[in-house]
């Protein structure tokens, strides 16, 4: 029997088309660099939702790469961001980075009142879908998303593991 839940105070209705990929690409850096300059509440909570800046590592690369993403806490109040990437068949180059743990092996976080040290753990199994219940609870597009993709897309917590001065 499928275990349903309720929405939290983090619950938001999608009112908005899904970008496409390319626009993903652009909103994304456009979002990166106000980020970078400002701590205001447009920049920091669009469409109702908290974003972190990720950095992440290049591993082929070796260069760093930095990405806006939503997120969401889980039961826990730890953060969680997902690699839905709008339902593409491919992960987000932040997700294949992150999982080469030898480049990232923490990865940098900023919020919108700080910076934290994480190491990131994707969710697998039957935490991971209990955890994508709760979240298509709040957020109900990242169901269609599902629906568009064989991948599983990957959850990924984000607990704060050294917070950094400002």
């Amino acid at each position: 029997m499928s275990e349903e839940f309720e929405p939290t105070d983090q619950h938001v209705e999608q009112v908005w088309d899904t970008p496409t990929r390319p626009e993903i690409v652009e909103l994304t850096k456009a979002h990166v660099e106000a980020m970078e300059i400002t701590d205001d509440d447009l920049v920091w909570v669009q469409a109702g939702m908290h974003h972190v800046l990720l950095t992440t590592v290049g591993r082929k690369s070796g260069l760093k790469h930095k990405v806006a993403l939503p997120t969401w806490r889980d039961r826990n109040g730890v953060r969680v961001v997902v690699a839905s990437f709008a339902g593409s068949d491919k992960s987000p180059s932040w997700f294949i980075n992150l999982c080469d743990k030898e480049a990232n092996p923490r990865l940098l976080c900023q919020v919108q009142d700080g910076k934290f040290w994480s190491e990131a753990e994707i969710l697998e199994g039957e935490e991971r879908d209990l955890i994508w219940k709760q979240l298509c609870a709040d957020r109900a597009w990242y169901e269609n998303y599902q629906s568009k993709t064989s991948r599983v897309i990957p959850l990924v917590r984000l607990p704060e593991t050294e917070i950094l001065e400002n």
